[in-house]
């Protein structure tokens, strides 16, 4: 009575604990979302060490501060990026999370145009004396209309290319509810807005410009990209009048010999084949390009492309 019922309780054997730790090595991986035969289970105790088999009986090893700090974490920090919710963390790595930076460091200097997803701003960096053009995406419309893979592939994409005909991606971030894109800013504005005022540009203007956009386009190619939505609003001028190729929205990685099946774009700019819906290559790239060229031109709108996709429809019936 009252004795310690604990002394003549009989200690497991090895090959007891061992089976023990295999079946929570076994559910371990069952609750990941793998599947591994009992057999190769039974190999996996003799090799675990003491902090192996704490996390199998759910206590955790602890992490030493030494080794947080040479990793450049912190506790505190450590924790914050465990509790970060979904709707932040589903933009990881592309967006890193940041607070908005405040009134002594941006100014917001004007808008400059609505965007395909949210509105686009004119910001001076304080510290920089510098000028930037800041895209505003809600995440709550990046979400309802399915964009979000979209929305880190123009990051990505724009991250590693560096060209001089080809616009700059300066900083990227996220906030609770907003994605920004910085990327440099071009005082002059866009081709599509001087194509309105001067309706035909000169034929040596043309060509300048056919031999930039040529340059940028080959590059872009030769390093794996394809833009597919190459048009006089998505090309902004410079102070000195040379050109930059902007907004990555619709770009993707397509190595050469890729074939893609999008329809994307804008509609008078489409190549016959993404029209149709693919295969369709970076040829693509050059369509838009000529109809562009025939329109700073000739002053006019090129609607080849659908009348030789109507042609197509037409033939094929």
């Amino acid at each position: 009575m009252g004795a310690d019922g604990s002394k003549n309780r009989k200690r497991p054997s090895e090959g007891q604990e061992n089976e023990h730790l295999s079946s929570g090595w076994r559910g371990f991986l069952s609750n990941i979302g793998l599947s591994v035969p009992a057999g190769l289970c039974r190999l996996a105790p003799s090799a675990l060490h003491l902090g192996q088999r704490r996390m199998l009986q759910g206590k955790a090893p602890e992490i030493p501060d030494h080794v947080l700090r040479l990793a450049g974490v912190g506790p505190h920090k450590l924790r914050a990026e465990w509790s970060l919710p979904g709707f932040i963390t589903m933009f990881l790595p592309e967006f890193p999370h940041r607070t908005v930076p405040g009134h002594e460091h941006f100014q917001v200097l004007g808008y400059i145009a609505k965007g395909s997803f949210g509105p686009i701003l004119k910001v001076k960096d304080k510290v920089k004396q510098k000028t930037y053009a800041v895209k505003v995406i809600p995440k709550a419309e990046i979400l309802r209309l399915g964009v979000l893979e979209q929305s880190k592939e123009e990051v990505v994409v724009q991250r590693q290319v560096r060209h001089p005909f080809v616009h700059d991606l300066q900083d990227c971030w996220q906030t609770q509810r907003h994605v920004y894109i910085m990327c440099d800013y071009c005082s002059t504005g866009d081709l599509y807005t001087y194509w309105q005022m001067i309706g035909q540009f000169p034929e040596d203007t043309v060509r300048v410009f056919a031999a930039e956009l040529g340059c940028a386009l080959g590059f872009l190619h030769d390093f794996g990209v394809i833009h597919r939505d190459v048009k006089m609003e998505n090309i902004l001028l410079t102070d000195n009048g040379h050109i930059r190729l902007a907004d990555f929205g619709l770009s993707r990685r397509l190595e050469r010999g890729g074939r893609a099946f999008t329809i994307c774009g804008t509609i008078q700019y489409m190549a016959p084949e993404v029209l149709s819906g693919g295969p369709y290559n970076h040829a693509a790239d050059w369509w838009s390009l000529g109809i562009l060229l025939f329109s700073l031109a000739t002053g006019k709108v090129s609607y080849c492309c659908l009348f030789a996709w109507s042609a197509g429809r037409l033939i094929s019936q």
